[in-house]
C-alpha cells in the first residue's frame, strides 16, 4: 500500500471512531427526572413516618404491657397504670354518734328540726351527768336513746323562761325515758321515769306517771295559764293496741303517733282547764281497751 492510500485509510479510521464514540456516549442524565422522583419519594417516607407517630399517639400510656410476667410477648390485660398518680380522697369522718329519730315528723312540732332536738338531749344528758359524779352513767349516751317528741316550752312562774321541751326514750329499755327542759339552749333540768313507777295492775295503755310536765302550768299559776298553751301527753302501749286517741280541754280527741311501744301526742290549748288530757286505746277491731277516766291509777285533776 502507498504511502497516500495510507494517510486516507488512517483519515477514514478516525472518522469511523469518532462515530462509534458518539453513538456509545451516555445521554446526558435526567436531572429534572431524578429530583422529581427524589422528592416524591421523601414525601413517602415522612407520610409513612406521621402515620406511625399518629398510631403510636393513639394508644393510651399503660393500657398494655407487651411483655407477660413470664417475659413472652403476648398481652398483659392487668389495669392499667396511670403514669401520673391521682390525688387520693381523703376519707370521710364518720358520723357523730347520736340519737335516733321519731316514728312520724309531727312529733317535731312547731318547726322543731331534728338537730335541733338531739342537740338539746345531748345537752342534756352532758349536764346531768357532770352534777351526778360517779353515777353519771345511768343515764347512758345519746346515742342509746331515740327521740319520740320535742316540742315548745311555755314559761310560767316556776320556770319563768320560754324554751323547748325533749322526750327520748331508751332504745333497750323502751319504757325508761327522759324530759329534757331547755331554755335559751341551756340545759336547765331533766326528769326521768320508767315503768317501775307504774302500779301492779296496769291496762294495754300507760300515761307517764309524769307526763302532766307536759301539759300543764305550775300549781303557782292555776287559773291563770298562758294561753295559747302548746300541750303533750306520753304513755307506753301494748303492740295490741291499734290506736290511741288524746282529748284535752273539751277538744276534739287528737290521734296519737304509735312509735315503739310509746304513744305521742299534741295539741293547742286556748282555755283554762282543771282535767288532765283524757286517753283513750282501741284494738284492731276499733273496741276501746283502754279509758282514762275509769283507770284509777290516773290523776285526772289537775
Amino acid at each position: 500500500m502507498s504511502g497516500q492510500e495510507d494517510a486516507r485509510f488512517e483519515e477514514r479510521l478516525r472518522e469511523l471512531l469518532t462515530e462509534d464514540a458518539e453513538t456509545v456516549r451516555p445521554a446526558p442524565a435526567p436531572y429534572p427526572a431524578i429530583r422529581r422522583r427524589g422528592l416524591a419519594e421523601r414525601r413517602r417516607r415522612v407520610a409513612a413516618v406521621g402515620a406511625a407517630l399518629v398510631t403510636m399517639a393513639a394508644v393510651p400510656a399503660g393500657a398494655y404491657a407487651l411483655a407477660g410476667a413470664g417475659g413472652d410477648r403476648s398481652a398483659d390485660t392487668a389495669a392499667p397504670k396511670p403514669s401520673v398518680s391521682a390525688p387520693r380522697t381523703p376519707a370521710a369522718d364518720p358520723a357523730p354518734a347520736g340519737p335516733g329519730r321519731p316514728a312520724t315528723p309531727g312529733q317535731l312540732v312547731d318547726g322543731i328540726t331534728f338537730e335541733q332536738a338531739a342537740d338539746g338531749l345531748t345537752k342534756c344528758l352532758k349536764a346531768e351527768r357532770t352534777t351526778l359524779g360517779g353515777h353519771r352513767d345511768l343515764l347512758g349516751a345519746p346515742e342509746d336513746y331515740r327521740i319520740v317528741l320535742a316540742m315548745p316550752k311555755t314559761g310560767d312562774s316556776n320556770s319563768p323562761g320560754d324554751g323547748l321541751y325533749v322526750v327520748g326514750v331508751r332504745e333497750r329499755q323502751t319504757d325508761s325515758r327522759v324530759i329534757c327542759t331547755l331554755e335559751d339552749g341551756v340545759a336547765s333540768g331533766i326528769n326521768v321515769s320508767s315503768s317501775d313507777a307504774n302500779g301492779p295492775d296496769v291496762g294495754k295503755v300507760v300515761p307517764d306517771i309524769n307526763g302532766g310536765k307536759l301539759y300543764r302550768q305550775s300549781v303557782l299559776d292555776d287559773g291563770a295559764w298562758k294561753l295559747p298553751f302548746r300541750w303533750g301527753a306520753i304513755g307506753t302501749a301494748e303492740p295490741s293496741v291499734a290506736e290511741v286517741t288524746v282529748s284535752y280541754g273539751g277538744g276534739p280527741a287528737v290521734p296519737a303517733a304509735l312509735d315503739h311501744g310509746w304513744f305521742v301526742a299534741t295539741g293547742t290549748l286556748d282555755r283554762q282547764v282543771t282535767l288532765a288530757p283524757r286517753v283513750r286505746g282501741y284494738d284492731e277491731a276499733g273496741t276501746l281497751v283502754y279509758d282514762s277516766d275509769t283507770d284509777k291509777t290516773y290523776q285526772r285533776q289537775l
